[in-house]
């Protein structure tokens, strides 16, 4: 097939241009024609709360990827929308993760859509966000509208996708593949001396862009109720900050914890992504509502047992007890996991678990997954 993704890649970066370079790679793997449309601006930079939406990485090999889309330009849009009605790719998937980009999709697949062949099918990682807005109500409504059918990536997202599509468009669950191009997992003494830790302690690491939703503070008291309990534990904190870091600055502080967590304030480049999971021994997301989180998936990749709370599609794929935590959103239920997992000596027993477990979520499953929806189209 001739298969087109609209959405973030190179050369911006984050989890959801990895995501969408990693699909399109498995489209290429499986022998079809695959490209990426991106952005030539994403977001207007008064919008964005980071410090560069842009990657320091080199480009994808092997990857077709057009930057053309202005999210805030609804002539590119149409310009966009033309050039591929014309080339009428089989297949066009669009990566929808908030509503400021509804329009910007919808159009440019209301467009699309008139040639008569191509098949819209979105891949939606959040369909109401963690954070919403008014923009949600009005807009998501009509990008829903331009699409024949949906993948998701919790049953949680299939359920929200539902309550705004009221017909018979198809809608499948296929759960987040592991991220499979961070490189081989590091020994945690060699990740502790890239890293200027001490190899004798133990970690628990909280990775990625720190955001309320994500429940660092949750964490944080959660720690200061076993600190005393678990001698050797740290916490480090890996991630760009998109709220303000003084808040848990004085958190740590009021808790009693300078000396136990470590904050690494910085966007982590794919290349260091496996110091971090190699010096430690959980992944934690204390999250207070979610939907997936490829933070999951690249523990899977490094084998790291993870705690998250049992929000949104974070249960789902964390066996309780055997490979992992899936608790209560709760700090106490947090802090009963920290206990368990370290003073029971649990990470041989998760790990093992683990690794057997990841076998289930290849990116040709995701792949198959846009097949069938394809296959019920065509009936």
């Amino acid at each position: 097939m001739r298969i087109v993704i609209l959405g973030t890649a190179w050369p911006y970066r984050g989890g959801l241009a990895a995501f969408n370079e990693r699909l399109a790679k498995q489209f290429v793997i499986e022998g079809h024609q695959v490209e990426v449309v991106t952005f030539r601006l994403q977001y207007p930079g008064f919008l964005f709360p980071g410090k560069t939406q842009y990657s320091n990485e080199v480009a994808p090999e092997g990857l077709k990827i057009t930057r053309e889309m202005n999210s805030c330009n609804p002539l590119s849009w149409i310009k966009v929308g033309k050039r591929l009605k014309k080339a009428a790719p089989d297949l066009l998937i669009s990566c929808y993760w908030m509503a400021f980009f509804a329009p910007c999709y919808g159009v440019i697949q209301n467009i699309v859509k008139r040639n008569g062949k191509t098949k819209c099918i979105a891949l939606v990682h959040n369909m109401i966000p963690h954070e919403p807005s008014i923009l949600d109500k009005l807009l998501a409504p009509f990008y829903v509208k331009q699409n024949d059918g949906f993948v998701a990536l919790s049953d949680s997202v299939v359920k929200d996708i539902a309550s705004l599509d009221k017909g018979d468009k198809p809608k499948t669950f296929s759960p987040h593949p592991i991220y499979d191009h961070y490189g081989e997992k590091m020994d945690k003494n060699a990740a502790c001396e890239a890293l200027g830790l001490n190899p004798h302690k133990n970690y628990m690491l909280f990775f990625g862009l720190v955001r309320a939703y994500k429940g660092l503070d949750w964490l944080l008291d959660a720690f200061a109720k076993v600190k005393e309990e678990l001698t050797d534990l740290q916490l480090i904190v890996a991630g760009e900050f998109y709220e303000d870091e003084d808040k848990y600055r004085n958190q740590i502080a009021d808790n009693g914890l300078i000396d136990r967590v470590i904050v690494r304030n910085e966007f982590v480049a794919d290349a260091d992504l496996r110091k971090y999971f190699g010096a430690a021994d959980l992944i934690v997301q204390p999250y207070k509502t979610a939907t997936q989180s490829g933070v999951t998936q690249v523990a899977f990749h490094f084998e790291k047992p993870c705690l998250v709370t049992n929000v949104g599609g974070l249960g789902e794929i964390i066996h309780h007890g055997k490979m992992g935590y899936a608790v209560d959103p709760q700090v106490d239920a947090i802090a009963d996991a920290l206990i368990d997992y370290y003073e029971n000596d649990r990470q041989e027993a998760f790990t093992k678990y683990l690794i057997k477990e990841k076998e289930l979520y290849g990116w040709n499953i995701i792949a198959q997954a846009f097949y069938r929806i394809l296959l019920h189209l065509e009936k």
